[in-house]
Order: C-alpha cells, then structure tokens, then sequence
C-alpha cells in the first residue's frame, strides 16, 4: 500500500528541487518530475520524513536510492525527450525509474535482484506508469531489445562495458560512473560515427556494478 501524498510531503519537495536548482540543476524536465514524484513511496516508512534530503537510504539487498542531486545529474545528463528508447542499469527502488517515466521515455529496466524489481513495479504500477521489467546481469545490457537512444546505469562499474557501448544507436548516450567501490567519476560517453566521445562530471558514489562486464561476485 502506497504511502498517502500530503501538502507537507508536496511542500518539501518544492523546497528539494530548489536545492537542486542551487546545486546546478538546470533542466526544466528533470526539475518538474523531481518534483511531481513523490520520493517516499519508494522508501520503507521509517525514513518518511528525511524522504526530500538529498541524501541516500538502503532499500534491501545491500542496495540503496541515489540522492536525489544524483537521480537529476543523471537524468539531466542523458539529454531526454519524450519517446527516446532507455535502458536503465539498476532499476533499485524505481524512483530513477520514475523519473524517467515522468518525462515520458520509452523505459526498459533492469535489476539482478528480483525482490527490488518487484516490489519496485508494485510501486511504479500502482502510481501509473508504465514500463518494462527485466532480472538479470545489467553489465550485458539487454540485447534482445536493442539498439537504445539512452542508457543509464545506477551503479558504479570499473570500466564502460563494452556491451552496453554496443547497445547504443549511432548517437546514443551511455551515462555511467566509473570508479572503484568507494568513489566514481559520472561520464557521459557519446557514439559517434567519428568515434567514441567522453565528457567526466565530477565525482559520485554508487554500489557496485556486479556482473560479468562489472565487479565480480
């Protein structure tokens, strides 16, 4: 059962997308979902009211939600419009799911844990939105339904697997953090047809990537 929505809740997130405004947020997109969504639904009751700081909680599974300056940063980085195809890497708690839902991609996610998917697509169905699930090895990308205009990946791998590079469609964005298990770089790497082209921005701290083109088990 899904948490109630109150003006409280909707007032804190205001005053959260202001925050992000003042860290450097600029996309109007991202900034509207960001405060659409309601960022508790997606955590276990005991952290309600801490649910609008940026700052991370655990959801099981060893696993955590992103900060929500994270969940933006990424978000703002992939260039979104609606109806580009997404692969996310990680669907976790489905709040970066939500997001992108939000803005109106076409969503395929992701997550080698099958719990978080499950409870993560109760959430997600019962507040509308509409996407597809998958449980397996996220560093393999998802072949069968490739090529992707965007893939984002919501943990920290030790390279870009080569994968998901190949999953992209010629000017396809890959934004992923690059590091080791305790700090990583955010990249936006862009396939060209001149190329492969990578911009860094800033440091970032995610789980790890577990699979066969991330950390090993």
């Amino acid at each position: 059962m899904l948490h109630t929505d109150s003006y409280l809740h909707q007032g804190r997130r205001s005053l959260l997308v202001q925050e992000l405004i003042r860290k450097g947020i600029t996309d109007s997109t991202v900034l509207n979902a960001i405060g659409k969504i309601p960022r508790h639904f997606f955590l276990d009751p005991v952290f309600e009211r801490q649910a609008y700081e940026d700052r991370a909680f655990p959801i099981g599974e060893d696993q955590t939600i992103s900060h929500p300056f994270t969940v933006a940063k990424q978000s703002e980085l992939l260039l979104l419009e609606p109806g580009l195809k997404v692969l996310e890497i990680g669907t976790g708690s489905g709040y970066q799911a939500a997001v992108l839902a939000e803005i109106g991609v076409e969503l395929h996610t992701i997550e080698r844990h099958k719990p978080l998917t499950q409870a993560a697509a109760k959430v997600l169905g019962k507040m509308g939105y509409q996407m597809h699930y998958y449980v397996g090895d996220g560093s393999m990308g998802l072949p069968a339904q490739a090529p992707y205009d965007r893939i984002i990946v919501t943990c920290g791998a030790p390279f870009p697997p080569e994968p998901l590079v190949e999953q992209l469609k010629p000017n396809g964005i890959l934004v992923i953090p690059i590091g080791d298990g305790n700090e990583q770089e955010m990249f936006r790497i862009t396939k060209k047809a001149s190329g492969i082209t990578t911009e860094g921005f800033g440091k970032f701290a995610f789980v790890p990537l577990i699979g066969q083109h991330g950390w090993k088990n």
